[in-house]
This record gives structure tokens, C-alpha cells and sequence, in this order.
């Protein structure tokens, strides 16, 4: 087997960033913010078996060893959704290696429970059942159901759409693993023993990870919330002015806290 099965495209001089994007997409998804990291030596990733990257079979802890075994030995991670998850367990699990941490509308146990709000168990069943019948239309109402509650639902759903078909579609067994790890994936017990800097970026109006969620968060000394009061699942393309300056003003602080020196 290929000994570096993800692809990584790494751009920029400065600071190391590592980028996860989330299911049924690709890293094509941030371009929106490639200008506005210059000062960082960004790396985005496909997450297996998304764009460019091959299939890595297994769990969570599979995919989170190989995007280890190719990204910088140390630097501070950002996760969107999906990507959120493997950012808060590679954040958990290699402390020494996550300087910092951004998390954007991601929830640590993305289903819900008796004691946790959540996506519905039979929506992502219903995600789960139609993918085996119609691979493009699961991911096309994933994709609309990210934009949903955005004022600018329509426009944010042809950008993503547009971005995520420049590269090769996500392989169906890799949207299965995706949705399998929404699906049964909890970290509420990780996240509470986070050290790292972390902001937390939420769409107030997002679909997919309720406003309830945020409450629920565990209070950190470390942690600190940014709220998009007119964003939802995807705010770095619906409010990407007031997503960056959010963002860089936290991430430049993060990279003077952590004392990141560029390659």
C-alpha cells in the first residue's frame, strides 16, 4: 500500500495549520479562506477517501494515524463538522503534536441522545440507506441541508457544490465510514480534559449542530466561543468577512501563544 495515502496541498510560508474539512466534500471547500491564511503554511487535507485521497479502512483512530503520519509534527488544527471530530480527538490524543485548536459547527457526538441534542438517529439512517441507491443525490442533500437557515441558503449551496465537484467524488465506502462516525462517535468525555487554546465557531442558525449544543459545552479556561448570530452549518462561505476576522484574530494569537516557528 501506499506508505501516504491522503493528499495534502500545503501553501504559504509562516506558522503550520492543519485543516480538516467535513463529510460528502473536500478540502476545494476552503478556498474561500486561502487568501487570508498567507501569513501560515496551511496544509489542507483530504480526509480519506474525500478528493484526492485513497480509502483508509477502519474507525476514526484509522483516519486520525494517517493524516498524523503526513502533517507537521506540531501545529494548530482546524476542523470543520466532520473534520471537527478527528481536530478534537487528534487534539485529545497527541496533545504535543495540536499546538491549538479551531473547531467550526462541530459537536462532540453529533447524534442525538436522551441527554444530548443532535441530528435525529433516523435522518442519518435515511443518509445511511440512500447511499447504497443514489451516491451524487445523498451528498447534493447533505450539502443543501448545510445551507439551510443561511439567508443566502441558495447561493452557499452552489459554491460548495461548485468547489467539491473540481476534484473526483468521495468513494462510497468512505461516506459510509463518515456517516458511521456521526453516527456513533462521542468525544463528550475527551473534550473535557482539552488544555490546548480552542475556539469553538457555531452557526447560530445551523441545522445540523442545534444552538442547545453550545450550552452544553464544557466551560474551559482555554476555550472561547465565536457565534455567527446569521450563520449555520457552513459559515466560512456564508459570512466568510466575519468567519476570517474572527478566525485570524484567535489564530494569531494562538501562533504567538504557542510560539510556532515557520519551516
Amino acid at each position: 500500500m501506499n506508505q501516504h495515502p491522503l493528499h495534502i496541498e500545503s501553501i504559504g510560508q509562516g506558522p503550520d495549520l492543519v485543516i480538516l474539512h467535513g463529510w460528502g466534500v473536500n478540502s476545494a471547500v476552503f478556498a474561500p479562506l486561502k487568501y487570508a491564511l498567507s501569513d501560515y503554511r496551511v496544509h489542507f487535507v483530504d480526509l480519506p477517501g474525500f478528493g484526492y485521497s485513497q480509502v483508509v479502512e477502519g474507525n476514526i483512530h484509522h483516519w486520525l494515524t494517517a493524516i498524523m503520519q503526513q502533517v507537521p509534527q506540531t501545529a494548530i488544527w482546524t476542523g470543520w463538522s466532520l473534520g471537527g471530530l478527528v481536530t478534537k480527538l487528534a487534539a485529545a490524543h497527541y496533545p504535543e503534536r495540536v499546538s491549538a485548536l479551531c473547531t467550526i459547527a462541530s459537536s462532540p457526538c453529533f447524534m442525538a441522545r436522551e441527554d444530548w441534542p443532535g441530528i435525529p438517529a433516523e435522518v442519518l439512517g435515511q443518509f445511511a440507506s440512500q447511499l447504497t441507491k443514489d451516491l451524487d443525490k445523498t451528498v447534493e442533500r447533505f450539502l443543501a441541508i448545510q445551507a439551510m437557515g443561511s439567508q443566502t441558503a441558495k447561493a452557499d449551496i452552489k459554491q460548495l457544490r461548485e468547489l467539491v465537484l473540481a476534484r473526483p467524488s468521495a468513494q462510497q465506502s468512505a461516506l459510509a465510514q463518515g456517516l458511521n462516525m456521526l453516527e456513533n462517535v462521542d468525544l463528550r468525555a475527551e473534550v473535557a480534559a482539552i488544555k490546548q487554546p480552542w475556539l469553538r465557531v457555531w452557526g447560530r442558525l445551523d441545522g445540523l449542530v442545534p444552538r442547545r449544543v453550545i450550552k452544553a459545552m464544557p466551560q474551559l479556561e482555554n476555550s472561547q466561543d465565536l457565534i455567527l448570530a446569521k450563520a449555520s452549518h457552513a459559515p466560512f462561505i456564508s459570512h466568510t468577512e466575519e468567519f476570517i476576522e474572527g478566525y485570524k484574530l484567535w489564530l494569531n494569537s494562538a501562533a504567538r501563544d504557542t510560539n510556532q516557528s515557520s519551516d
